[in-house]
């Protein structure tokens, strides 16, 4: 607010309260007078304040925008850097998982190469087998021959483990056998003067 509206403000205010009258003059009257009058002197100011808060928000309405603090920009920078830290984050995992995914299949191969080769070869099984199932059978056949004294069942065992073994090594000892029975035989039966009845071999 101007003077020049201070002014016409004080002179309207002395307008209004009227001119003094002369006359006898009370203390209620002074009293009332210096009220007024402090009353008068407060409007100025108030009304120069008034009129500057009322400039002032004109002012800040009407100022461009204010830009954004440097605080939210922190803010918005640290929500950028988090959202980037979590998809790296996602795509660590789920690498890990699939490593984790790849050792296990790696882990269950080994344990399955492992337990085959655990697992005897059934061709060399098979082999064991027919070698220990040969071995009785001369074994049986020496008995006889040897210990029973059954020359001609010893024979028939000899020839059975020759048909069903043949290429055994087994199957060789037996016709060494039968050859070694065939042999006495004929010594036998050439001292004797008989002769030989020795079945025939393989």
């Amino acid at each position: 607010m101007s003077e020049e509206q201070i002014i016409s403000l004080l002179q309207k205010a002395d307008e209004v309260a009227s001119r003094p009258a002369f006359g006898p003059v009370s203390i209620a009257g002074v009293r009332q007078r210096v009220r007024r009058r402090r009353i008068v002197m407060a409007a100025g100011p108030l009304a120069a304040a008034a009129v500057v808060l009322v400039g002032i928000s004109a002012l800040v309405t009407h100022t461009s925008p204010v830009p954004p603090q440097p605080q939210e920009r922190r803010i918005a920078s640290l929500e950028t850097r988090i959202e980037q830290l979590r998809a790296q984050t996602d795509a660590t995992l789920q690498l890990v998982q699939e490593v984790l995914a790849t050792d296990r299949q790696e882990r269950r191969l080994a344990a399955l190469e492992a337990e085959l080769a655990s697992i005897p070869d059934p061709r060399l099984e098979i082999e064991r087998q027919v070698d220990k199932t040969a071995f009785i059978l001369i074994y049986q056949a020496d008995k006889l021959y040897n210990e029973l004294g059954q020359t001609e069942s010893a024979v028939e065992a000899y020839k059975e483990l020759i048909q069903l073994f043949p290429k055994n090594r087994w199957a060789g000892v037996a016709r060494e056998r039968l050859s070694q029975i065939e042999q006495r035989q004929f010594n036998k039966s050439n001292i004797q003067g008989e002769p030989s009845c020795v079945p025939g071999t393989v």
